[in-house]
C-alpha cells in the first residue's frame, strides 16, 4: 500500500513537472511573440515618421513624403517613446532568451537615451552648418530613379517642400524663444549655402538633378511630362520656400544666435552636455575625466611622432616637421581629378590585404566618389554613406576634392581605412546582412562602437602592410592625434568654455593636418556637441579588449576570430561589446 503511495505521488510529481515545463515554455513563447510583434510594430512606426530615413533604406512606400516637424508631432513622438518604455517594462524580461533579453535591453537603452534627451530641446537647432534643410536636396543622391513613380514622388516631395520649410522655421524660431540656438561662427556659412537653392536656373537647380537623366526605356512624352511637372515645382514651391528661408535666416535667426562657442551658454548647457557625452560614447566618462584621457593620448601620440620625424631624417623640431608636411608639394596632387584618383587607387591597394585579418567580409560593394561641390567648402576631408539595404545602392566612400592643394597624399591611406574597409563599410555593411538580428539590431547607431571601429581599423594598416612609408604611417599617427585632439577641444569648448581660436591653435600645434581642415573640424564640434567624442572613447576601448584577448589566450589567439566576435553583433554599446568578447574568450578557453 505504501509503495503504491509513492508510486502515485511520483506520478503526480511528474506530471507536475510537465505542465509547469510546458507552462513555463508557453509563457517564454508568449514573451518573445510580445516582444516581436512589438519591435516588428515600432519599425514600421519609426519608417511613417521617418519617410526620408523609410526611402534612404530602400523602403519606397512613404517617398512622396517629408517627416513631419512640427512641434506638435516632435511632442507627440516623445509620448510615444515613453509609453513604449512602460509596454517594454511589461514583458517578463526572465521569460526570454538570452538573446531576446539583449533585444529588449538594447531598445530599452537606445530609447532611454532619447527620452532623456528632450528635456534639452535639441530639435529646436535642426540645422547645422553641415546638414539641414538647406542641403536637403542630398537626399536625392541615395535614391533610384527608375520608373515613372519614382520621379513622380520627387515632384510630389518638391510640392509639399513648402510645409516642410514652415515647420523648420518654426522649429527655429521656437529655439531663438528659449534661447536654444547655435553660434554664429558657424552659421554665417549658412547663407551662402541657401544662396545656391535660390540662384540657379530651375533646370539647373540642385533640387531638378534627378530629371536630367532617365531610362532609356522610358518614352520622351513621358520624359517630358515629368520634367515639365518638376520645373513647375522647383520655380513654384522649391525656390520660393528657400526666398523665405534666407530672409528669416538672415533678418531673425543670425542676429539671436550665441557671440560665443560652446553648449555651455544653453539652458542647463553643462547638463545638456553631460548627457551628449553620455549618450555619444556610451559610457559614464565625465567631460572631465574625457578631457584627460585626451591630454594624455595627446601626450603619448606626440612621443610616437617624434620617432617617426626621426625616421623620416627631419632634424627641425615637430612643429617644422608639420609646416613641412603641409606645404611640401611633394606630398600634393595638382588636380581634384588626380585627388580623386590617387583615392580610388589607394582603395584598390587595401582590398586584397583583407584576407590576412577578417573571415566575415560584407558581400555589398563600395564606391569613391567626389564630395558634391556646393558642400565641399563647408565640411571634412571625408566620409561614408551607407548602402541600402535592398541592394539598389553600394556603400560610398566619398573624399573632398576642394582645394587639391591642401589634401595630402600621406593621409589618404590611412582616411581609406577609416571610410571604407575594413572600416565603416565592413562595419555598416555588415551588420545589415545579419538576418538573424531583429531590423532594429542591423541599424543601431550607438556613435562609440560605430567610429571606434573605424578609427580602430586605421591602426591596422601595420598589420596589414600598408604602412610601409614613413610619411603615411605620420598620417596614421596624424589621425589618431586627430581624435585625442576633439576630446580636448571638444570638452574644451563645450564645458571649459574654451574659444574657437584657442582650439585651433591647440589643434594646429599638435597635428599636422592644414589650417582648412583644422577650422572645418572645429567649427563641426561646435555644432555637434559631444559626437567628437566618440571615436577616441571607443577605439580605446576596442584595443583594450583585444589587448586583454590577446594576453589571455596567448598562442590560441586568432584575430579574425576577434574581428568576427566584435563586428556580427552590430553596433553595440561598449559595455555591452566587453561583456560579449569577454564570453568569447572564456568560450576559447574552454576550447583549448
Amino acid at each position: 500500500m505504501a509503495e503504491m503511495k509513492v508510486d502515485q505521488l511520483k506520478r503526480l510529481f511528474v506530471a507536475a513537472t510537465l505542465w509547469l515545463a510546458v507552462g513555463l515554455s508557453c509563457h517564454a513563447e508568449d514573451a518573445a511573440k510580445t516582444l516581436y510583434t512589438l519591435l516588428d510594430r515600432e519599425w514600421e512606426w519609426n519608417m511613417q515618421q521617418w519617410p526620408t530615413w523609410a526611402s534612404s533604406l530602400g523602403d519606397r512606400r512613404w517617398n512622396d513624403q517629408w517627416e513631419d516637424n512640427s512641434l506638435e508631432t516632435l511632442a507627440a513622438q516623445h509620448e510615444h517613446q515613453v509609453q513604449l518604455m512602460a509596454e517594454l517594462g511589461r514583458i517578463d524580461r526572465k521569460a526570454l532568451s538570452e538573446a531576446d533579453r539583449l533585444n529588449l535591453d538594447l531598445y530599452k537603452r537606445d530609447m532611454e537615451s532619447q527620452i532623456e534627451g528632450w528635456q534639452f530641446h535639441l530639435h529646436l537647432m535642426p540645422i547645422t552648418q553641415r546638414d539641414g534643410i538647406q542641403l536637403a536636396d542630398e537626399l536625392a543622391d541615395s535614391l533610384r530613379f527608375e520608373t515613372v513613380k519614382d520621379y513622380e514622388d520627387w515632384t510630389a516631395r518638391m510640392q509639399r517642400f513648402p510645409k516642410l520649410m514652415a515647420q523648420t522655421i518654426a522649429l527655429m524660431k521656437q529655439g531663438i524663444a528659449e534661447r536654444i540656438v547655435q553660434p554664429k561662427i558657424v552659421m554665417q556659412r549658412v547663407p551662402g549655402q541657401i544662396d545656391r537653392q535660390i540662384n540657379p536656373k530651375p533646370e539647373e537647380h540642385p533640387f531638378f538633378k534627378p530629371f536630367t537623366t532617365f531610362p532609356v526605356s522610358m518614352a520622351e512624352p513621358v520624359r517630358e511630362r515629368l520634367k515639365a511637372a518638376a520645373l513647375k515645382a522647383v520655380k513654384e514651391q522649391v525656390v520660393p520656400a528657400y526666398k523665405d528661408f534666407k530672409a528669416f535666416f538672415v533678418t531673425e535667426y543670425l542676429p539671436a544666435c550665441f557671440d560665443d562657442v560652446g553648449a555651455w551658454q544653453l539652458p542647463r548647457g553643462h547638463d545638456c552636455y553631460a548627457h551628449l557625452a553620455r549618450k555619444f560614447t556610451t559610457t559614464t566618462l565625465s567631460p572631465q575625466r574625457i578631457h584627460d584621457i585626451g591630454q594624455g593620448e595627446v601626450k603619448r601620440l606626440t612621443a610616437e611622432m617624434e620617432k617617426i620625424k626621426a625616421r623620416t631624417g627631419f632634424t627641425g623640431t615637430l612643429a617644422e616637421f608639420f609646416q613641412f608636411l603641409r606645404t611640401d608639394k611633394r606630398f600634393y596632387c595638382a588636380s581634384e581629378a588626380d585627388v580623386l584618383m590617387q583615392y580610388q587607387a589607394t582603395a584598390k591597394r587595401i582590398d586584397p590585404t583583407l584576407v590576412k585579418l577578417f573571415h566575415a567580409m560584407p558581400r555589398m560593394p563600395y564606391g569613391v566618389q567626389a564630395i558634391p561641390a556646393k558642400v565641399a567648402p563647408d565640411t571634412t576631408a571625408a566620409y561614408y554613406r551607407e548602402p541600402s539595404p535592398d541592394g539598389s545602392r553600394a556603400g560610398t566612400f566619398f573624399v573632398n576634392l576642394y582645394k587639391p592643394e591642401t589634401r595630402p597624399t600621406w593621409e589618404m591611406m590611412t582616411l581609406a581605412l577609416h571610410e571604407s574597409v575594413p572600416g565603416h563599410h565592413f562595419q555598416i555593411a555588415l551588420a545589415q546582412e545579419q538576418g538573424e538580428l531583429p531590423v532594429f539590431r542591423r541599424h543601431l547607431h550607438f556613435t562609440a562602437f560605430i567610429e571606434g571601429w573605424a578609427l580602430y581599423c586605421e591602426s591596422l594598416g601595420d598589420e596589414l602592410g600598408l604602412y610601409d612609408d614613413a610619411y603615411v604611417k605620420m598620417g596614421q599617427l596624424s589621425f589618431d592625434m586627430w581624435r585625442a585632439v576633439r576630446l580636448v577641444v571638444d570638452t574644451g569648448m563645450h564645458e571649459f568654455k574654451w574659444s574657437r581660436e584657442k582650439s585651433i591653435t591647440f589643434f594646429k600645434d599638435h597635428a599636422p593636418r592644414s589650417e582648412q581642415d583644422i577650422t572645418n573640424e572645429v567649427d563641426r564640434y561646435i555644432g555637434w556637441p559631444g559626437q567628437a567624442l566618440a571615436y577616441k572613447v571607443g577605439q580605446l576601448k576596442i584595443r583594450e579588449l583585444r589587448t586583454r584577448a590577446e594576453k589571455a589566450l596567448g598562442d590560441a589567439f586568432d584575430v579574425k576570430g576577434f574581428h568576427d566576435v566584435v563586428l556580427l553583433g552590430g553596433a553595440l554599446p561598449l559595455d555591452v561589446l566587453e561583456t560579449r568578447v569577454n564570453v568569447w574568450i572564456t568560450a576559447c578557453k574552454a576550447k583549448h
